[in-house]
């Protein structure tokens, strides 16, 4: 698994698990918890993806608009 895959999973199933808590009606201070502490592992993910070493080919020029 490449390096930065692993914060979109993570990041992506704290999400499941927030709106499965929701759903389920869980305790209010656990929601307001999960909900605070939320931004962190966003900013995590983003971080890490933006700073990842991907070659990338093709400029933004070339694939402005490309519907293949």
């Amino acid at each position: 698994m490449k390096n930065y895959l692993f914060p979109v999973y993570l990041v992506t199933s704290f999400l499941i698990i927030y709106v499965t808590a929701i759903q389920v009606n869980l305790n209010t201070g656990i929601l307001l918890f999960l909900f605070s502490l939320s931004p962190l592992p966003v900013i995590w993910m983003v971080y890490k993806v933006l700073t990842a070493d991907v070659e990338v080919n093709a400029t933004f020029e070339e694939k402005w608009y490309e519907d293949l």
